[in-house]
Formats: structure tokens, C-alpha cells, sequence
């Protein structure tokens, strides 16, 4: 990252307005949604990704991933993902827990690696032919499919190739994409080009939490654009494929807010080059054809005549995911000058020791009414973990329930505000694998038991169907 603490061009007096409180920035607020009742074609669904539920990493065919190398070590409890939830032989039971929920969608990844092992060259048929299965299936129950064509599963061919450093990653991806929607797209029809790209560059580039597990900050501006230019090049290929094609992104969207104190003024300004980099960094190619100023600085010498008319391309739709804001700090220790902050003390905080703030979701929303044109938006992913433990699942989960409902209320709102928000996908269906957490996090709206495969319905489960099936949003 880098910062530039004089851009603002009026620091005496920010720091004169800052300087009246020395609390970090909390949550805004948003009035009480008129009413409760969502409309008859508001898409309600579930969001899944394909290393996290499918296991079976060896089956017909499949390639290693970048995630498939990453050290267990560095898992929290040392699990890997050989069963996570068993889906991909399980596929047509998880579609009769849609269905039987009352949810018209399901947003599933499809893993590259099965589909080129290599991540370029032969396709493998016994993968296509899986996915259409599971296509099929979800279809016959009348459940629409949203394929995730990146969920951070890349091809560990591709990384010792340069990954996402590469230029040439994201004209693989755009082959990869071409191939999904010839060989699928007869029934295929909503596709999500990448999931979170900001978190697979920040956690998987410089933090190194997340594979590739790179600390490596002087590669995040290549990081960035090549999977911007990626999507650009997906969407053109994609839809000289096919016409018919309904084609968004998904972004980890979330309001940067700063630390309190002394150096308020700082922090805010901190809190806004990050602002640049998580939210501008992805925004901007897509909707402007542009990049922030901070993010500008550090993609440029990557810039190729083109690229940025190439990363503006049309969306039917932006994916929001949204779970907490983000609350930032000036750090003079570090390169960029940006650290991360605590929330304010004394709020509610969720597993992962998040802000739980649904006026952040609002917050996000009205940004992309105000400043984005206004695009058609779905909640892509929003949804909360059982307290970490390597236990079983709550079953009982009204804090879920709580925490879905609150959201939704600031869903509710934003549309009465005149967003244009089309539907909410829950993460997750099933407790699955959760990235760097293995097991001990558990987001489902249905428990597993990871020896006998049996899914067991959470109170969440019926709580959602009922919503789903009469659409209102019942008060507390």
C-alpha cells in the first residue's frame, strides 16, 4: 500500500474537526424500513464455494490449487479440506435443502482446477460433465444456478507461473471463462466472474493468511489489476460466446472508518487510502474505467494501452458482500502508512472480533445509489459464525436469526432509499471448511456431522424458509 498524507489538501482543518472527538468512527444509522414486506420476485438463495464444500480433491481428474499447497500448519485447527462437506457427492442432496427451504438460488463456485488442471490447456470433460450435473440438478427443483467463476481456487500451475503477478493469469482466466459458458451456458446462465477479489489480494498477497500465503506488498498493484483486467477480459470473451448471458462480479465491499484519538486526523486519512485500495480498487475499473488516486499509484506502471476501457465492462448486476466495517489507523512503521484499528469498545462483535454494524451494509448501499449509478445489486454473501470451537454446531441459533434479520432491515431501507437491490444470498448453506479457520467457524444455516455426512437443519434453516416463502421480514 501507499499513502500520501498531504492529498486531501486541508489537513489543518480536518484535524480541527477531528480533534472534537477522540473515539474512533462508529456505526451510522438508517430509519426503520415503511415496510417488512420484500416484493414477490426478490431473489432469496444461499452462497457456497467449491473448495469449501466439495472435498474429494482427487476426483476425476481435478488439479492441485493454490489452496491444496497451503501449509495445514497454518490452518487454525490443522484440518484440510479432503471432505469439508462432502458436496461434490453429495450435490444433489444440498439441492434438495435449497429447494426445500423455499430458495429459488443457489451461488455456487465452479473450481478451475477441475476444469483445466493445468489451468490452460485440455479441458477435462469428467469435471464439465460433474458440473452439469450439478447444474441439472439444481434446475430440476427449481433452483436458479449463479456460478462463482473464481473463489480463490487457482491453479497451482498457474502460481508457480507468477499466479496473479502475471499478466498472462488473467488471459488464462479469460480462456478458462470461455470455456465454462461453451461448454455449460446452454443452461448456465448467471454467472459471478470473481468472488472478493480484494481479500484474495490483501490476505493472500501481503498478509499471507490466505494461499498463496505471499507477504510480499510490492506485488499488490499487479495483484490487483491483473484480476480487475481478468474480469474485463471474462465478460468480453463471455459474451461473444453468448448473448443470453446474466453476468456480475462479487465485491467485499465495506465502509473504512478511523481510529479515535490524538491523530484522528491521520487515521483519517489512512482510513480513506484504504478506502482507495479494498473499495476504489475494485469500484472504480469497473464502473469508471478509472482507479482511485492510491490505488492509481500503485497499478500505473502495469497500465498497458486498453486496459482500463477493457476493466469498464457492463454488469447486469454487482454481488455485495458485506459482514463488517473496517476501521483503520496511520502506522508509521508500516511502508503504506495504513494499519488496521480495533472497532469502538463496547460494541457487539461477531467471531471474528468484527464490528457487527448493519448500518455499514446501508452505508455501502447508498454509496453505490449515490456515487455507482445505481447498479442492480444482490447481497451476495452476508450471514455469521457460531463462536470458533472445534465442538458441534448450534443448532438453536437465534443469534443468527438476529443477525440475519437486523441485516435485512438495512436492506429493506436502502431499497425504500431507491437502491436497486434484486435479492440476498445467505452465507452459508452447510458448516463447512472455512479457509484459514478449517472447521472451527461455522456459518451454516444447516449442521453437519463430519463423520456420517448426516446435515442437520438449524433453527435458521426454518426462520429463512418462512421468509423465504411469504417474503416478510418478521420483527424481532
Amino acid at each position: 500500500m501507499t499513502g500520501n498524507i498531504t492529498r486531501r489538501g486541508a489537513v489543518v482543518g480536518a484535524a480541527s474537526a477531528a480533534l472534537a472527538s477522540c473515539a474512533p468512527e462508529g456505526a451510522s444509522s438508517f430509519a426503520p424500513p415503511q415496510s417488512r414486506q420484500f416484493a414477490a420476485d426478490f431473489l432469496w438463495g444461499v452462497a457456497t464455494a467449491a473448495f469449501q464444500t466439495e472435498g474429494s480433491l482427487s476426483a476425476d481428474g481435478r488439479g492441485r490449487s493454490i489452496w491444496d499447497a497451503f501449509p495445514r500448519e497454518r490452518i487454525a485447527d490443522r484440518s484440510d479440506a479432503s471432505l469439508a462437506c462432502d458436496s461434490y457427492r453429495r450435490f444433489a442432496e444440498d439441492a434438495a435443502l435449497i429447494a426445500d427451504a423455499g430458495l429459488k438460488a443457489h451461488r455456487f463456485s465452479i473450481a478451475w482446477p477441475r476444469i483445466l488442471p493445468d489451468g490452460a490447456g485440455a479441458v477435462n470433460d469428467a469435471s464439465v460433465d460433474h458440473y452439469a450435473r450439478v447444474i441439472d440438478a439444481l434446475l430440476a427443483r427449481g433452483v436458479v444456478p449463479y456460478a462463482t467463476l473464481f473463489h480463490w481456487d487457482l491453479p497451482l500451475a498457474l502460481q508457480e507461473q507468477g499466479g496473479w503477478k502475471s499478466r498472462d493469469t488473467a488471459l488464462r482466466f479469460a480462456d478458462y471463462a470461455r470455456v465454462v459458458v461453451e461448454r455449460l451456458g446452454d443452461r448456465l446462465r448467471h454467472i459471478v466472474v470473481l468472488n472478493e477479489a480484494a481479500v484474495h489480494a490483501v490476505l493472500g498477497h501481503v498478509l499471507g493468511v490466505h494461499a498463496p500465503g505471499l507477504t510480499d506488498a510490492t506485488q499488490l498493484g499487479a495483484v490487483i489489476h491483473h484480476q480487475n483486467l481478468a474480469q474485463g477480459l471474462a465478460i468480453q470473451g463471455m459474451r461473444g460466446a453468448r448473448s443470453d448471458l446474466t453476468i456480475g462480479t462479487t465485491m467485499a465491499l465495506m465502509p473504512s472508518r478511523a481510529a479515535g484519538g490524538l491523530f484522528a486526523p491521520l487515521h483519517r486519512i489512512a482510513a480513506d487510502g484504504f478506502d482507495e485500495l479494498w473499495n476504489g480498487g475494485f469500484l472504480d475499473p469497473v464502473f469508471r474505467g478509472a482507479y482511485p488516486k492510491t490505488a492509481l499509484g500503485m497499478v500505473e506502471p502495469l497500465l498497458q494501452d486498453g486496459d482500463l476501457a477493457v476493466t469498464r465492462q457492463p454488469l447486469d448486476f454487482l454481488g455485495v458482500n458485506y459482514y463488517a466495517p473496517s476501521y483503520m489507523r496511520f502506522d508509521a512503521s508500516s511502508t503504506s502508512r495504513i494499519g488496521p484499528a480495533e472497532p469502538p469498545a463496547g460494541v457487539e462483535r461477531d467471531a471474528f472480533n468484527r464490528h457487527v454494524d448493519p448500518s455499514g451494509l446501508y452505508e455501502v448501499l447508498a454509496r453505490l445509489r449515490e456515487q455507482y449509478g445505481n447498479p442492480r445489486v444482490l447481497i451476495t454473501e452476508n450471514g455469521c459464525s457460531d463462536p470458533f470451537s472445534e465442538g458441534a454446531a448450534i443448532i438453536d441459533d437465534q443469534f443468527r436469526i438476529d443477525y440475519v434479520r437486523r441485516h435485512l432491515e438495512a436492506v429493506k431501507s436502502a431499497m425504500e432509499a431507491g437502491s436497486n437491490i434484486g435479492g440476498y444470498f445467505h452465507w452459508t448453506l452447510i458448516d463447512n471448511w472455512e479457509w484459514a479457520e478449517g472447521y472451527r467457524s461455522k456459518f451454516g444455516l444447516v449442521a453437519m456431522d463430519r463423520v456420517t455426512g448426516v446435515r442437520t437443519p438449524k433453527a435458521s434453516y426454518a426462520w429463512f424458509k418462512a421468509l423465504a416463502e411469504n417474503g416478510l421480514l418478521a420483527a424481532a
